[in-house]
């Protein structure tokens, strides 16, 4: 199969119709086609939990999706969920970034510096109020006594950057507030 090319001199969110499945998923960052492996069950595992968890708590006219992307511009990363508010144009290929309230992004080996490093920044910048990120993996700064999976909730400061809120590690509990009400321990996401 021959390497998709973009139809100008950047990627846009729009070439994305134009690539054939071939079950791996393709965002686009900055212009950038970004091409990543299907991801670990345990990675799945853990978005599926989080999904019922906060489905059980949307207040009325909030949805959370997996794997659709968010509209910014000619971008279109794909967080792995996000919670919206409507209408939802359910035909669209992704979900407008004015509607997106909460984006989540479960660090894998793979998408380690997407996660911690670039699409926070875009997403920032496009004015997503709130950022949570989910560490399966051993990492650089976690604490010798926090187990795993570690919540970090981030919150949309004055200057256009997210604020961490929050640091919760399995076996702890803590109650988010934004965009709505939460409690979580990170341990109730995994088997």
């Amino acid at each position: 199969m021959a390497m998709p090319t973009p139809r100008s001199d950047h990627w846009a969110a729009a070439d994305l119709d134009h690539i054939p499945e071939d079950g791996l998923r393709y965002e686009v960052l900055n212009g950038q086609l970004v091409v990543n492996a299907a991801p670990k069950p345990r990675h799945q595992w853990l978005i599926k939990w989080l999904m019922r968890a906060l489905d059980d708590v949307l207040p009325p006219g909030y949805v959370v999706l997996e794997g659709v992307g968010v509209l910014i511009g000619d971008d279109e990363p794909i967080p792995d969920l996000m919670v919206a508010t409507g209408p939802i144009d359910w035909d669209d290929r992704g979900v407008p970034v004015e509607q997106v309230k909460l984006v989540v992004e479960v660090v894998s080996k793979s998408t380690t510096l997407q996660d911690r490093m670039v699409k926070p920044v875009l997403y920032a910048a496009a004015g997503i109020p709130n950022y949570w990120r989910v560490e399966i993996n051993p990492f650089k700064g976690q604490l010798p006594d926090e187990k795993l999976p570690i919540l970090f909730a981030h919150a949309l400061g004055a200057d256009d950057t997210y604020e961490r809120t929050h640091r919760v590690a399995a076996g702890d509990t803590a109650t988010l507030r934004s965009p709505f009400e939460f409690t979580v321990d990170p341990a109730s996401l995994m088997p």
